[in-house]
């Protein structure tokens, strides 16, 4: 039975800065195409909203005019500056009737700003970008009055100022000052277009005053994290341990105090991963496709994956994958004193994929040199590889210092590699550590941030392979685990109706 049959569903506007298939920079693209897609697949009017970039591909998707000429205020501060950015927005017509289409989608175009850039992030003017597709976002469901969401998602700091603007430049506004917000946390390391570790006591933003001017120089030093949490209705992230933690000292990020102040309106949901792409039963990037009742088929994957990376191929031989971002919060210091003594006592394989810092891409390459017969790396980023290391491995390592929630733990279990993790946010709530006396668990898991607490993990985990029915179990139980969106989306749900109650409260209506 449907829970929400009961309710209206309410009609809910993804604001971010990219969204799959049209662009996709990260994990976040991802989640802005399958979290309001599983939302309309139980009933939600969900649509997205992002800038047009020069990247999207308009053969492909057919982008109709919506709303042209829309004036987007600048809140210049002198005669000389323009009084307005001229925008136009396209709309994207999903085709409900495909249930792996997107969503409807909107796109803001700006020449300047969006349509001349070919990339999502890393311009040196971001903090107006952003600034202006929130303004934008507002702007459009002010004149456009064809479709006015009940709650708007703003995604990360890039749309917080959706939220600030919302709760001030148009509180007066009777019909958007109705719109319930939620800002969903993805990372809070990154807060803005600055270090918020140092910042002065002069450029420090509260979070309170009014939004610079988009010409105003000071706007690239205001925290929009801080202002999401401040001033949304509801505050998410994308894992419930992960809730917790950055109410913390430790993983706050110098906002854990705010966010207590909020813990009444923080929730945790997990994300979720696609069922339908990520398949082993259908995957065409594997030598040989699997599931949990012909899981022994694995080993031909594994055969295949250690001669990709020039590796010895052996089928006994322990394998483990790591697929990663290279970067501090990984975790990958641990492993500068501990995987040479690792390999020389345990004589396993490791695989890696991914690319980032050059500190961690230096130490993977030196170390694939110094151990050839050991190590294999491929630093760089490539789409086909992940799979075949989720389908040939036999462990996936995933050290992370913190992290929000992770996908790839809960990828590596659809595909049978073990996962062997820190307790930590997103890790901790998807993998359970195994217990080989009450014969429970999905991976292996360490608490402590330090190399000893990682090599008993390790040691652990390679010990446990040598017993292959148990190990076997381990694997099947990880690969029936359900991390789908569905049930997320359900989650998420819940969440817009408390955020909507919630404003309807604050406006003082009589039946909230």
């Amino acid at each position: 039975m449907n829970i929400f049959q009961s309710t209206p569903k309410l009609k809910v506007l993804f604001v971010a800065s990219e969204a799959a298939p049209f662009v996709k920079a990260g994990g976040l693209g991802e989640v802005m195409f399958s979290l309001p897609r599983a939302l309309r697949d139980i009933g939600y009017d969900a649509r997205v909203m992002i800038p047009r970039y020069a990247g999207i591909d308009q053969e492909k998707f057919t982008l109709k005019m919506e709303q042209d000429d829309l004036h987007v205020p600048t809140d210049r501060e002198n005669d000389q500056q323009a009084e307005y950015l001229v925008c136009n927005v396209r709309k994207y017509e999903s085709d409900e009737e495909d249930g792996r289409a997107p969503v409807t989608a909107y796109f803001l175009e700006n020449q300047e700003y969006f349509e001349n850039r070919s990339n999502v992030y890393g311009y040196g003017d971001d903090a107006v970008r952003w600034a202006l597709l929130s303004r934008g976002v507002l702007e459009f469901l002010r004149v456009n009055k064809k479709w006015t969401p009940d709650v708007i998602v703003a995604a990360d700091w890039q749309a917080a100022f959706v939220i600030n603007y919302l709760k001030t430049a148009y509180k007066d506004n009777a019909r958007l000052s109705r719109i319930a917000t939620v800002f969903s946390i993805h990372n809070l390391y990154y807060q803005g277009m600055f270090d918020h570790r140092f910042v002065s006591e002069m450029d420090f933003d509260d979070g309170k005053s009014p939004i610079p001017s988009l010409f105003n120089p000071r706007l690239l030093k205001i925290n929009m994290m801080r202002r999401g949490i401040l001033y949304a209705d509801a505050i998410n992230t994308v894992s419930p341990t992960y809730a917790r933690e950055i109410m913390t000292a430790e993983y706050g990020e110098m906002l854990d105090g705010l966010l207590r102040e909020r813990r009444s309106v923080v929730y945790g949901i997990l994300n979720g991963i696609d069922y339908h792409t990520v398949n082993p039963e259908t995957d065409p990037h594997l030598v040989a496709q699997y599931g949990v009742r012909s899981i022994r088929k694995r080993a031909e994957n594994k055969e295949h994956l250690q001669d990709r990376f020039g590796l010895p191929v052996d089928k006994d031989k322990f394998v483990i994958g790591i697929v990663s971002r290279l970067d501090g919060q990984k975790g990958f210091d641990l492993l500068f004193d501990t995987l040479e003594p690792l390999i020389r006592q345990l004589d396993f394989q490791l695989v890696v994929v991914g690319s980032g810092d050059s500190r961690y891409m230096g130490f993977f390459d030196d170390m694939s040199k110094r151990f050839p017969k050991n190590i294999g790396a491929h630093l760089s980023f490539d789409l086909v590889l992940p799979r075949l290391i989720f389908g040939g491995a036999d462990a996936i390592l995933i050290p992370s210092k913190f992290e929000p929630s992770g996908l790839t733990q809960m990828e590596a279990m659809r595909y049978g590699a073990v996962p062997i993790v820190r307790k930590t946010g997103g890790l901790a709530d998807t993998v359970e550590d195994y217990d080989p006396e009450k014969n429970v668990g999905t991976g292996f898991v360490f608490n402590d941030f330090e190399g000893f607490a990682l090599t008993v993990a390790v040691t652990r985990a390679f010990t446990n392979y040598r017993h292959r029915a148990d190990w076997l179990e381990i694997q099947k139980r990880g690969m029936e685990k359900d991390f789908s969106w569905e049930h997320s989306a359900r989650e998420y749900g819940k969440l817009f109706s408390r955020a909507y109650d919630i404003r309807m409260r604050d406006l003082g209506h009589a039946d909230f």
